[in-house]
């Protein structure tokens, strides 16, 4: 115990990921407070220990060896809503709540903004980190603002949009300001009455020419994740993942059409002057398919993007997988898959 937070050792961590693999933190501290999380890392700075902030535990992968420092698991919970404006509504929301049972609650409300992003597993303070998204929505759409604590300052402080300066599933928090901030809460600007977002060639050919409800859209939305095991379920074990494991690499145009001159038609996005390739195309077209195993670790047999504990993998097993995927495409298309999961213990 030290003052108001309690302190415990040697924590498995497996069971707070989705991957359910990975060591034991040394030390280990639940903060439900902000004050809390303050006290924590005042512990962790007068040990001279590393921290690592656990969220929802579901875009991490943990090594084997465990985390030789202290893991502050956020648990601030709490929704609140201001005065609206203009047909928007203000909402903010602690660290620590579920991000689905957040998104849910938007859409109950009627309000829109962040229906594209129902079933993503985790809490609401990973969201703005990597700029999260899906179906065609990213929480950079929405956020107004996000609350931190500033570790090197010592100092709690709010950033604008801008200054989080978002881009594809990154932001200043897992870039420039890496290990500096630990999100606290996070503000969004919902549109009251809004129209859902259905651009994604999926939810459109679903919804074909009619206007759903933001009901509607997320339960499309639910479905679509579901029949891809992208819905955390105890009884699927193909959700035994971290979700997407790459990112969609974002090549030249040039590139592009040096490997379709090569390979004919691939299928690819517009991003800014560059073009984005869809990563499990790439993966399966290097000929790695759904169902692929490693030992213990796999490639989902719904959804070629996810890497999936078979059943007591360990990190390394989940690594070995990895590097396969990687040199498998980068050996086709020279292009290279960079992970999505954040690595601790490594």
């Amino acid at each position: 115990m030290s003052g108001s937070i309690e302190i415990k050792e040697n924590v498995r961590l497996a069971p707070l990921t989705t991957l359910q693999v990975g060591g034991n933190a040394r030390y280990f501290v639940t903060a439900e407070t902000e004050d809390a999380v303050i006290e924590a890392l005042a512990f962790a700075e007068d040990k001279g220990l590393p921290v690592f902030i656990l969220g929802g535990g579901s875009n991490v992968l943990i090594s084997d060896t465990g985390f030789d420092g202290l893991v502050i698991n956020i648990a601030l919970t709490g929704v609140s809503e201001f005065a609206e404006k203009d047909g928007t509504r203000y909402v903010t929301a602690q660290a620590g709540e579920d991000w689905d049972g957040f998104v849910a609650h938007c859409v109950e409300n009627d309000l829109a903004g962040v229906e594209c992003l129902s079933g993503i597993p985790g809490f609401v303070g990973g969201t703005p980190v990597q700029n999260v998204g899906a179906y065609g929505q990213e929480v950079a759409e929405t956020i107004v603002s996000v609350r931190y604590y500033d570790r090197q300052q010592k100092e709690l402080v709010t950033l604008t949009n801008a200054d989080c300066y978002f881009s594809y599933r990154k932001s200043i928090f897992n870039s420039t300001h890496r290990d500096r901030y630990v999100v606290l809460s996070v503000t969004f600007a919902l549109r009251k009455g809004g129209e859902p977002k259905v651009v994604y060639k999926d939810l459109i050919e679903h919804f074909a020419e009619r206007k759903p409800s933001l009901v509607e859209v997320r339960e499309a939305v639910l479905n679509i994740r579901r029949s891809k095991s992208m819905v955390i379920d105890a009884g699927d074990p193909n959700s035994r993942s971290a979700g997407s494991f790459f990112k969609n690499p974002i090549v030249s145009r040039d590139k592009l059409g040096e490997l379709q001159a090569e390979m004919g038609n691939i299928p690819n996005f517009p991003f800014g002057d560059a073009v984005k390739i869809p990563a499990a195309w790439l993966i399966e077209r290097s000929g790695l398919n759904k169902g692929f195993a490693l030992g213990n670790a796999g490639i989902s047999s719904n959804h070629t993007l996810a890497i999936i504990n078979r059943g007591g993998a360990s990190a390394g097993d989940i690594l070995l997988l990895k590097e396969e995927i990687q040199r498998t495409v980068a050996d086709k298309f020279g292009i290279t898959l960079d992970p999505e999961p954040v690595f601790v213990g490594f």
